[in-house]
């Protein structure tokens, strides 16, 4: 029996046992051999629900004293000391989550971080969302996709990643809770902040930046870059108003909807390279539906108060082509993510709470550089870049327009027939009914629906006519990576330029896209004056 006083233990409790301060101590310590009483202290540090039968089990990790109480959680809140006056200076390009650890870091570092933000903060940006929502008018500088926190600010915030090997994750969660996130997705398995909380975070981010000496500057989009004297290095950065930022580097953040950024690098003669991407539609289900499906009882039954809001994940792989889900949202709502006004583009997100009736995922087939070729006469290393904008250009004229989204019942896609109707469904500015088989490529269809047919069986209710497709999801990721140096992060042609985050190609979500913020500035800030 071991006899150290702080002990780590897991246990697995029924579900109606799952909340029991004394069950917990009880269980611990028959794993321990040791009596309940010995138990002075107990607190949570992991949970997770163990659905794959029934019946649903949760899976706590615990940190449990035997000798008085457990040392106190030290009180997480921004502590950043102010940069020195003539400190060195870092532009940054983008304010999602790898800009603004970028920039935190930065300033740990000593250095004094310059943010250029296309897009408006993140409080003013709510604001613009509802042109787009009511009258299908997209703010091209202000949306779903831009603004202060990214795109991650309005779509739900979802912080489970398995880019461990990348980073501490556990350090970008403390810096979230640091700046107001709720203290449960520290202990959360799955974790996520809530798209109505986000923007309070990001603005306290951006707080902890200027109050530290940094510089945040929104509605500065970049439309030029500054080099050095030689010419081979960049320094800095021109906005659309001619406003020049000078630094000694510049970290590119922009994410993976900045397409004239893109169409800038490659104006500049900067080497990009094609990278796999994905597109496909948003698949929508009432989440009671999934609720039942995934926690194995019968439809109609009310979900348990204890448990959130079920999730899936699925994935298989087709003739060399994977298809997945993508970006889950349970409890959510399906939105309006396009960025120019001759586009439709959904995407998904929810509230902290998930209590939509809703379930929604991207549904997505991999997209390789060979199936964009009949782009590349006219578009070159951009093909990718094209054959994502003629797909949500072709949404958004059999949408009819103000952007209404072409959508097909499940059942219908599979058997190749147009919808008479279609299921209620969370997309605001509404839906119409299209043969989405017959809008997208057929190398895309044939594959989702042999990838429907699978998931089908393995996750059974999955197919009913209560579900719809929409489309199209297709921002899921760059089609374009802008290459770097893998031991200095640097554009291997052109020293000062650190590409950075989703945009770059180098991250897959918030948390990967904050740890690859935190590298370049890191390998930034290690340049010698």
């Amino acid at each position: 029996m071991s006899k150290a006083p702080i002990q780590i233990v897991d246990i697995v409790l029924p579900l109606e046992q799952s909340e029991d301060v004394e069950t917990w101590k009880k269980k611990a310590a028959r794993k321990l051999k040791i009596h309940p009483k010995s138990i002075q202290d107990i607190r949570l540090r992991k949970h997770s629900i163990d659905a794959r039968k029934s019946p649903v089990k949760i899976q706590l990790r615990l940190e449990l004293s035997t000798h008085g109480p457990l040392p106190s959680d030290p009180v997480l809140k921004p502590d950043y000391k102010p940069v020195a006056l003539g400190a060195r200076k870092l532009v940054i390009v983008g304010s999602g989550p790898a800009g603004l650890f970028a920039a935190l870091r930065s300033i740990e570092l000593g250095w004094k971080p310059i943010v250029l933000e296309r897009g408006k903060d993140a409080i003013s940006r709510r604001f613009d969302l509802a042109p787009i929502l009511r009258e299908g008018r997209v703010i091209e500088d202000s949306n779903y996709c831009f603004g202060e926190g990214g795109a991650g600010t309005f779509s739900d915030g979802k912080l489970y990643t398995r880019a461990t090997k990348r980073g501490p994750v556990r350090f970008v969660y403390e810096t979230l809770v640091s700046h107001g996130a709720p203290p449960r997705i520290l202990t959360d398995a799955h974790p996520h902040i809530g798209s109505n909380l986000l923007p309070n975070v990001v603005r306290a981010m951006r707080e902890s930046i200027l109050g530290a000496g940094g510089e945040v500057h929104f509605e500065t989009r970049v439309e030029g870059l500054i080099r050095s004297g030689d010419g081979k290095r960049l320094v800095g950065a021109v906005s659309h108003d001619g406003r020049e930022f000078v630094g000694e580097s510049l970290i590119l953040a922009t994410g993976h909807s900045a397409r004239d950024i893109y169409r800038l690098l490659h104006a500049e003669k900067v080497r990009l390279e094609q990278k796999p991407f994905a597109v496909g539609v948003r698949i929508e289900h009432p989440q009671p539906l999934i609720d039942s499906i995934q926690y194995h009882y019968e439809r109609g039954t009310e979900r348990p108060r204890i448990l959130p809001a079920a999730k899936y994940r699925l994935a298989t792989k087709i003739e060399d082509r994977g298809v997945h889900s993508f970006c889950m949202c349970p409890g959510g709502f399906i939105v309006p993510a396009a960025t120019e006004n001759d586009e439709v583009v959904v995407n998904g997100m929810s509230l902290a709470r998930r209590d939509s009736p809703f379930a929604n995922s991207g549904l997505v087939v991999t997209v390789e550089p060979e199936d964009t070729k009949e782009f590349e006469a006219e578009h070159g290393i951009l093909a990718g870049l094209a054959f994502q904008k003629n797909l949500e250009r072709v949404a958004s004229v059999s949408g009819g327009g103000i952007q209404k989204a072409p959508a097909q019942r499940v059942t219908d896609f599979l058997k190749g027939k147009l919808s008479s109707d279609l299921p209620k469904s969370s997309y605001f500015p509404g839906l119409t009914s299209c043969r989405l088989d017959e809008l997208m490529p057929e190398f895309i269809t044939w594959r989702m629906r042999e990838g429907l047919e699978q998931f089908g069986k393995s996750m059974k209710g999955y197919i009913t006519d209560e579900c719809s497709l929409i489309g199209f999801e297709t921002r899921t990721s760059s089609p374009v990576r802008i290459p770097r140096d893998e031991d200095s992060l640097q554009h291997p042609d052109l020293p000062g330029l650190y590409p950075c985050g989703e945009g770059a190609g180098y991250a897959g979500g918030i948390v990967s896209a904050a740890l690859d913020g935190v590298r370049c500035a890191e390998a930034a800030c290690s340049v010698p004056a």
